[in-house]
């Protein structure tokens, strides 16, 4: 995590004023045979051991003090959990003990536990999710009604694409493809690629999630109650936030005037429709606040992870025109270069289904996953974790786990291939998280990757403005997300 020079400054303010309105005293737990983890400072806790890359360092301590170790946020213990092992254990095979929402003090102050993703009260959680994944589905989430908007998405992200004039940044093009899928399934219809309004919110998107995930972001998760009265980029965030929610509230008021109780078009109107089901139930949890956070939260997800997806996918095939070719050779020879790519033809395209799973791997979009919270006193590995403490469950240790993947630090598709060249499925592979609280939209993402990836390569040659060797894949920034380097590209007919 590396800081700006006026850091310095501002952390001594920072000591000087906690001390002065909160003394010298203890401000870390007494033991509680918490797991073994590296020494923390009084206020500052390890913030100065997360100098650097903060990911990293994280699976550093988990080399160094055990897969589950103890980390301290400012006063705020954290334990983290590295590894294929210990990760599965705590999101798939003890899910329970570990099912609630951590703390993300960036977001959390805005939807205050409310909406289907952020929150931890474990009865809203599951009565969101409930109908969540039924109202999804309803709109075609896994279904065939999707794939066919996917295909047309991607023929119009073709055309734009065609109509690029030497090298350009491809990300704004990709996010607007993706961001039109999920539009469709949450709002009810699609938008031109020159709409400023939809140009706008992908533009709050990727910045809101960009600052937080830099060293400003990461700070203010560790110090929020003093960051928030400090001003610096950090404070875009909520700039932002508010900007998308209030772009949702206008789109919830559209809905409201032309809803049709009994032709429900999309994600807002279904739940409108159980607001009406159950307004006299004064325990509901289907209610203005939550459909706002809701849809904003499901929107977000959508839009950020699949984008940044996409687009450290080419960037990889740049810098890896060997396996490029292999995909082009691959999409002749199942598809061509006429026929619309569909996802039956997964099956009968291994390499390029390794190649995919292999970006997801590579990229490692959620390095730290989503904090969880433990929900009761539990023992883990011998430790007494209490009730109500964050865990990180860190994807990236488990993505990168050598014992799980033959070639862990590198992007090579080998690792999903086995002797004969078949696709070979990896338990470790969980991106997205795994479990009972995993992405909502984790088949869409991998329906979406799929569909838009094959129909790129099957219609452009790529072409990098710098020599290959030149390309820098290691992210731009890192922190809960993984953010690629901007770079530029030329579209080639083929």
């Amino acid at each position: 995590m590396d800081f700006p020079g006026d850091f310095t400054l501002l952390m001594v303010l920072c000591i000087s004023c906690l001390f002065l309105f909160l003394g010298v005293k203890k401000y870390f737990w007494k033991n509680r045979n918490l797991p073994p983890g590296p020494r923390p400072l009084p206020i500052l806790g390890n913030v100065l051991d997360l100098r650097g890359d903060y990911v990293k360092t994280l699976k550093k301590f988990g080399r160094t003090y055990g897969d589950v170790c103890t980390i301290y946020l400012g006063s705020r213990p954290v334990i983290v959990v590295t590894g294929y092992k210990a990760v599965k254990e705590i999101l798939i095979d003890r899910a329970d003990d570990f099912l609630a929402r951590g703390e993300m003090p960036s977001l959390d102050s805005y939807y205050k536990n409310y909406g289907v993703a952020f929150t931890s009260d474990m009865r809203r959680w599951r009565e969101l999710k409930r109908f969540s994944l039924s109202a999804l589905r309803d709109f075609g989430m896994g279904r065939t009604s999707v794939e066919e908007r996917i295909q047309e998405e991607a023929a119009c992200l073709v055309t734009e694409l065609k109509r690029m004039k030497g090298f350009s940044d491809p990300r704004q093009y990709l996010s607007l493809a993706v961001c039109n899928v999920i539009f469709s399934i949450m709002f009810g219809n699609r938008e031109e690629y020159d709409n400023q309004e939809l140009l706008n919110v992908i533009k709050y998107i990727y910045e809101s999630f960009r600052i937080i995930s830099s060293p400003w972001g990461q700070l203010y998760e560790m110090f929020p109650r003093f960051m928030w009265f400090v001003p610096g980029p950090h404070q875009m965030i909520f700039r932002y936030l508010e900007k998308l929610f209030n772009f949702v509230d206008k789109r919830i008021k559209m809905n409201e005037k032309t809803l049709e109780p009994d032709n429900p078009r999309d994600y807002i109107d279904s739940f409108l429709n159980k607001m009406e089901k159950e307004k006299t139930d004064p325990q509901t949890e289907f209610t203005l606040t939550n459909l706002k956070c809701s849809t904003l939260q499901i929107f977000y997800a959508a839009v950020e992870t699949m984008s940044n997806s996409l687009t450290y996918s080419l960037l990889l095939m740049l810098k890896y025109p060997e396996v490029l070719a292999k995909v082009h050779d691959e999409i002749d020879q199942v598809i061509g270069r006429q026929r619309i790519p569909k996802l039956q033809d997964r099956t009968e395209m291994p390499y390029t289904e390794a190649v995919i799973h292999e970006v997801q791997r590579f990229v490692d979009v959620l390095p730290l996953g989503v904090p969880r919270k433990t929900t009761r006193d539990v023992e883990l590995r011998g430790y007494n974790i209490p009730k109500n403490i964050n865990v990180f469950p860190v994807l990236s240790s488990v993505l990168k786990d050598p014992s799980c993947f033959p070639f862990p630090s590198k992007f090579n598709p080998e690792n999903f291939l086995n002797e004969n060249g078949e696709f070979k499925r990896n338990d470790a592979f969980m991106p997205l998280g795994a479990g009972k609280r995993m992405c909502l939209g984790e088949a869409l993402v991998r329906m979406e990757l799929f569909l838009f990836f094959v129909t790129i390569l099957q219609n452009f040659t790529l072409k990098s403005l710098v020599p290959t060797e030149e390309l820098d894949i290691t992210p731009d920034v890192s922190g809960l997300g993984n953010l690629p380097k901007p770079y530029r590209i030329a579209f080639i007919p083929r």
